[in-house]
């Protein structure tokens, strides 16, 4: 029996509370179009993703106008290059990143993520050179999106890895100066990458899944901030389950729309992503909703637990909403895309030691951190050996998207413009660390890796 009440709710959310559909992913295989052969393999990577995707964009556009849902981001994602084009050089895959860019920008979408590599225990010879084609690729493309995953629970850290990506954000930085460093906001560095992620830039279609695939990530920081706010000054256990009861309906609305554009374009329903994805809007803030439940200014003392609830109860809301919950599922962190933290981290409160430690609660790790533009690839590669081990350590999917913007220093704002908003410039510890990355080799899985 449908509820009148329900009904009323659910445009509310959509109308005041910036409820909306974050992206709908479609992820595609490309073990099939695998060749020696660049051209040939540009050909078809691009044919295949033109064909295959060609439906998303007006599909996603029909279901926003049936159902009044706003979906923000059509996308696709593809299997890690370094798999398909592993023969290639670091040429090869720079022509294959434009191919993806080609594509997307026929489709009509707004990125285009795949371009990417396992590390996590060694480098094979296509994952070294999609690496080094990475700065390259990233300056002279506009939708495609790269990560790597350098880090896992059951293989532990390489450092090797990890060096060579401090390097190689250093270079994609110096490459996109002249967009203050664009470059390194499309390229994410992971530990126990998922492989059905649909947010960008981190998505991929992962070796384990079906030939095609919808994976669609559902939003809604600004309707669980007003639930949070709703409730007043109750104790704890009141407050997670409201924050509980709204993330199932959040989820019923994404689940609505996953299975009706899996239907309609003919290929299989993945996953729901739960995660709460900030946006620079007014409201849109994940910070507001730690904010409502009583901390004067995110980042303060309380914040990493008010950060802990939030997530847990973002993620028993959903999975009593959808069994199909996957991707990262919680509540992102992004500084440059989320209002509050940027207030946060503009007065001091928000830095990047607590940033670090709120890591350890949530569905991801730092995000859309800009630091100044001469900081040491060194300390950049330090500063992802240290949110790796978070996610080794604990068993989870942490990730460091850090952008060194190239003559730019603490202090300073950058403007990226759209979802990806601005972001003020963090100030890092002067000390070094280059000694510790120049050791290379791995750092040992943890022993409860051995589960087995």
């Amino acid at each position: 029996m449908i509820n009148t009440a329900d009904i009323l709710e659910t445009i509310q959310m959509i109308r005041e509370e910036a409820l909306d559909i974050r992206t709908v992913t479609m992820g595609i295989s490309l073990f099939d179009c695998a060749c020696d052969d660049v051209g040939r393999l540009e050909q078809k990577l691009y044919e295949k993703i033109t064909r295959t995707a060609e439906r998303l964009v007006p599909v996603c556009e029909q279901l926003e106008q049936t159902y009044g849902i706003p979906i923000v981001n059509k996308r696709v994602s593809v299997t890690p290059l370094s798999l398909v084009g592993a023969a290639l050089s670091a040429e090869g895959f720079v022509r294959l990143a434009k191919a993806m860019d080609r594509a997307a920008r026929t489709l009509g979408i707004h990125f285009i993520g795949g371009f990417s590599a396992y590390a996590q225990k060694g480098v094979s010879r296509g994952a070294a050179a999609l690496m080094a084609a990475i700065p390259q690729a990233l300056a002279e493309t506009e939708r495609v999106c790269s990560s790597v995953n350098v880090a896992s629970t059951q293989a532990g850290i390489n450092m090797d890895a990890v060096r060579e990506m401090g390097r190689i954000l250093k270079e994609t930085a110096y490459l996109t100066r002249a967009a203050d460093s664009i470059g390194c906001a499309k390229l994410v560095v992971f530990a126990n990458i998922p492989q059905d992620n649909p947010f960008m830039a981190g998505a991929l279609h992962g070796p384990g899944e079906p030939e095609t695939v919808i994976n669609v990530g559902v939003s809604g920081p600004g309707v669980v901030a007003a639930a949070v706010r709703r409730q007043g000054p109750c104790d704890f256990g009141t407050l997670a389950e409201a924050v509980k009861k709204t993330a199932f309906k959040i989820t019923r609305v994404g689940q609505l729309v996953a299975q009706e554009a899996s239907r309609q374009l003919g290929v299989s329903f993945g996953i729901i992503d739960l995660s709460l994805a900030p946006t620079p809007a007014q409201g849109d803030s994940v910070a507001r909703i730690l904010e409502n439940m009583g901390l004067e200014r995110c980042g303060t003392h309380g914040t990493t637990a008010a950060l802990a609830l939030l997530n847990d109860a973002v993620k028993k809301g959903g999975v009593m909403a959808s069994s199909s919950v996957g991707g990262l599922s919680g509540a992102f962190i992004p500084l440059s895309e989320d209002a509050g933290m940027i207030e946060a981290a503009t007065c001091g409160t928000l830095t990047l030691d607590k940033l670090e430690a709120m890591t350890a609660v949530c569905s991801v790790g730092l995000d859309m951190i800009a630091v100044a533009g001469d900081t040491p690839a060194a300390t950049l590669s330090a500063i992802i050996a240290d949110e790796m081990a978070i996610g080794v350590v604990n068993g989870k999917t942490t990730a460091v998207r850090l952008i060194p913007v190239y003559g730019r220093g603490v202090g300073e704002t950058v403007h990226f413009g759209g979802l990806l908003g601005h972001a003020p410039i963090i100030p890092l510890h002067g000390e070094s660390s280059e000694a510790f990355i120049a050791r290379g080799g791995r750092i040992p899985a943890p022993i409860h890796s051995l589960k087995n």
